[in-house]
């Protein structure tokens, strides 16, 4: 048995659901009910009673959920005695960051982490979400900051932001005038998009709920073209063009240009920040525990 699969299983046993478990560790439902299946059919017997309602444990699972807690508990027990040795000197944490995030989520972060941690020096590194992710496997990063949930077990992840977004207009543009837009309002003016190899299951979410207002996409865009601030002022004074962006953007808007929320708020930007599940820095634990607070 593996820790994860104990982790799960405990999960389910005090939420009294899948669902609850899934929830609390923030994994689909069905891969919570693959590893309590795993389980039963590693020990041979039924773990679980299942009903509309919920699950509840058979003796079996009471005296596995019981023998679980004791394990994970003596295996903390071994990280915190241990835990002491586990930074030694000075030590470098390197962050990938998307081209934007709020601008209050990482100042207060850093902060913290500093005052616990004084001698962890942060190395701040701008990466796509697919270079991030590649970094974090590769053992370039101790932790990134993306746009989707990465899948594997090689991975943990927490929701650290959720932008709702709006649209950047030209103001000589008549549906500005509006208190809010309707998506299928911007038909005629282009998205200002962003390669969708940088982050296909962003981009995937992005061009389906353009598709299904009635927009197009438009035409791919070369991996790399980031999209600066100043390219998407530009492009949006011209009145051919619309880009999102968040209420709190940390850019000031210049003469030309307006912000304008979205009817029905149809798209949300969320940034997840992942790490390495085999990971015992006890500063990265310090700086996932602020990000999990939020701004």
């Amino acid at each position: 048995m593996e820790l994860r699969e104990l982790r799960t299983f405990v999960a389910v046993a005090e939420q009294g659901s899948v669902s609850g478990a899934a929830r609390r560790l923030r994994v689909s439902q069905p891969a919570v009910s693959q590893t309590v299946a795993a389980l039963e059919e590693q020990v041979g017997v039924e773990l679980l009673v299942r009903s509309s309602t919920g699950v509840r444990l058979t003796e079996a699972g009471t005296v596995l959920a019981a023998e679980a807690r004791a394990v994970l508990a003596r295996y903390e027990q071994a990280l915190t005695a241990v835990g002491r040795f586990a930074v030694g000197g000075d030590s470098r944490l390197r962050v990938g960051v998307p081209l934007e995030l709020p601008p209050e989520l990482l100042p207060d972060a850093f902060a913290a982490l500093a005052r616990a941690h004084p001698r962890t020096r942060v190395e701040v590194r701008h990466l796509t979400s697919a270079a991030q992710l590649d970094a974090l496997r590769d053992g370039g990063l101790e932790i990134g900051l993306l746009r989707s949930r990465p899948l594997g077990a090689d991975l943990d992840a927490i929701l650290a932001v959720q932008e709702p977004l709006g649209v950047l207009l030209s103001a000589a543009d008549q549906r500005s005038d509006s208190a809010e837009v309707r998506l299928e309002k911007l038909a005629g003016l282009d998205w200002l998009a962003f390669a969708r190899a940088d982050s296909p299951d962003w981009f995937d979410e992005v061009a389906a709920v353009l598709r299904s207002h009635g927009l197009s996409p438009g035409p791919a865009v070369a991996p790399g073209q980031f999209l600066i601030a100043e390219v998407k002022f530009a492009a949006v004074s011209s009145g051919q063009a619309f880009a999102f962006a968040p209420r709190d953007w940390s850019t000031p808007l210049p003469a030309g240009v307006v912000w304008r929320p979205l009817a029905g708020s149809p798209l949300v930007r969320r940034t997840w920040a992942v790490w390495p599940a085999d990971s015992r820095r006890r500063d990265l634990a310090t700086l996932i525990a602020q990000l999990d607070a939020g701004p």
